[in-house]
């Protein structure tokens, strides 16, 4: 009952206090260069403060005072800089399997899921080894993107363990989606044919 009831008067307790402060032609008690010396209207505190107060009515104070606070779920790691700040950056040994082929097979893979998922509703008609073709290449490519996340954002450096347990759970949950895929696809009606049952339903 009082979680249906304070929402209302809350609301009608901030409507009554903004058309009294709208149509009140009274001065503010706590406006500050009115009813206090110069020398507290020149403090910034008790400006911001008469001002804060005279901004909020009471029931929107009341409220904020009872939300909750703000925690810090994953707070910052120590800040280490090794080494001078005229020290170079680090250069990775060149390797094209890491550089331009790895880029051009995840720009292919992009490329080749558009003509990949509307062949087989333009055709009329579903083929499995198109639809198998398909599954391969969203697995892959979501692989991709995962491995991109865990790199940039895990680095060896500074989170060994943690980048290790992200590398191995990316390869399990990529093996498990994998095997759920295949089995769709040979046990069941597959995915295409599953998308179009539900554009039809």
């Amino acid at each position: 009952m009082a979680s249906i009831v304070r929402p209302a008067v809350l609301r009608q307790t901030c409507l009554a206090t903004a058309s009294k402060r709208t149509f009140s032609t009274k001065l503010s008690a706590s406006f500050p260069a009115i009813n206090k010396p110069a020398t507290s209207v020149l403090s910034r505190p008790a400006v911001r403060n008469a001002f804060v107060k005279d901004a909020l009515p009471s029931a929107v104070r009341v409220a904020a005072f009872h939300a909750s606070g703000r925690q810090a779920i994953l707070p910052p790691l120590p800040q280490v800089i090794d080494g001078t700040a005229n020290d170079a950056a680090p250069v990775p040994p060149p390797s094209p399997s890491h550089g331009s082929y790895h880029w051009t097979f995840e720009r292919l893979i992009s490329a080749g899921l558009i003509p990949l998922t509307i062949a087989p509703f333009a055709a009329g008609s579903l083929n499995p080894t198109t639809d198998a073709i398909l599954c391969a290449a969203i697995l892959i490519h979501s692989h991709i993107g995962f491995e991109s996340i865990v790199i940039d954002y895990i680095p060896t450096k500074r989170l060994p363990k943690t980048r290790v347990l992200f590398w191995w759970g990316l390869r399990l949950a990529t093996v498990v989606v994998g095997v759920g895929l295949y089995e769709f696809e040979t046990n069941d009606v597959g995915v295409t044919e599953a998308i179009k049952r539900i554009w039809h339903a």
